[in-house]
């Protein structure tokens, strides 16, 4: 019954996307901060993201908040591909990245092969890496 009355309040609203979640996990850290040092400030600024974000969630302007996270994404978009990268390069533990010294284009090649020559797939240029 209340899960019903939930999905109908919630009929043609927002709801959450990837600006949401960032601008909560800023509010969590932000909140966090004003614990341990009792900044007003801190506080004023995490309860405006929290009011933001509940804005978001219930707005029923979908067209203008999907601009917004098009604009996040856009402006994040280098930094969360870096991140993975990262996090992808730390996990395999099977291959080494480097970048071609040409271009500059990531390249992965086996572990454990010795020096090997690699010819990069975006300019063609040859070298030989140790892998």
């Amino acid at each position: 019954m209340i899960r019903n009355a939930i999905q109908r309040f919630m009929y043609g609203r927002y709801g959450n996307d990837q600006l949401n979640l960032f601008l909560m996990g800023l509010y969590l850290l932000l909140y966090l901060v004003f614990i341990f040092t009792r900044l007003e400030l801190l506080y004023m600024v995490s309860f405006g993201l929290l009011f933001v974000v509940l804005f978001r969630l219930l707005s029923r302007n979908m067209e203008r908040r999907r601009v917004e996270n098009a604009r996040f994404m856009r402006a994040a978009g280098p930094v969360i591909s870096w991140l993975r990268l990262r996090r992808n390069m730390h996990r395999d533990k099977e291959h080494v990245y480097f970048k071609c010294p040409s271009c500059g284009q990531r390249l992965r090649v086996p572990r454990g092969r010795g020096k090997i020559t690699v010819t990069c797939r975006s300019c063609g240029a040859s070298f030989q890496e140790k892998s």
